[in-house]
């Protein structure tokens, strides 16, 4: 998910407009929603506030009372997903004690979110150029949790204590691209397997 760096679409800071009920938040999520498809399918440039009002059954006028612009919400829908791909690996993660065999379940968990999300790929890329500061985020943050998974699996005795950054980066660059070989272009080797394989190449190398 890298390019050639483009331009910002807006550079002004926008203020979160948080909802205060439970039908405000409901209705933030279908617009959250239903922007994931309109972006996912047509890219942020050629979808339109008008679209995503009509896929979520909201009137156009309560779109500004969550938020002030289409660049905002892309911003949102961004630091979503980024939020849900975490709540996906600290799920598959929770209860397991060994390191690997827990990379190996967030690998898993994650090949099948992208499966069934597909549009985080093209919402993910396009946030390179939309929002830089999102889209670094998204990777950081997701470089974070998995450093402190290792982090804890060397405080237990099961990988090398100097593991860190770099290891990190790499298993985030290798869960990315396998979500888009198998979970987005599609495959015949499931999301169990991968996570078997690359939890397999974690413990035992290349090495003969």
């Amino acid at each position: 998910m890298a390019g050639l760096r483009g331009p910002k679409a807006t550079d002004t800071p926008t203020v979160e407009r948080s909802p205060r009920t439970e039908r405000g938040r409901k209705t933030r999520r279908t617009l959250l929603d239903a922007a994931a498809v309109e972006f996912g399918e047509r890219g942020f440039h050629d979808s339109s506030i008008v679209g995503i009002t009509q896929r979520a059954g909201v009137a156009l006028g309560s779109f500004y009372t969550y938020f002030e612009s289409k660049e905002a919400l892309f911003r949102a829908l961004v630091a979503d997903m980024s939020a849900r791909v975490g709540d996906v690996g600290a799920a598959a993660a929770g209860g397991i004690d060994d390191v690997l065999e827990r990379e190996q379940a967030v690998t898993s968990a994650f090949i099948a979110f992208a499966t069934e999300h597909k549009e985080l790929y093209r919402i993910i890329d396009e946030a390179e150029f939309v929002d830089p500061a999102t889209w670094r985020a998204h990777y950081e943050n997701a470089a974070g949790r998995i450093a402190a998974r290792l982090r804890t699996g060397a405080g237990n005795n099961q990988v090398r204590s100097d593991v860190g950054e770099v290891e990190a980066w790499a298993l985030m660059g290798m869960n990315v691209f396998l979500g888009l070989r198998f979970g987005v272009w599609g495959g015949d080797v499931g999301p169990e397997e991968i996570g078997r394989r690359v939890a397999a190449l974690l413990r035992e190398g290349l090495a003969r």
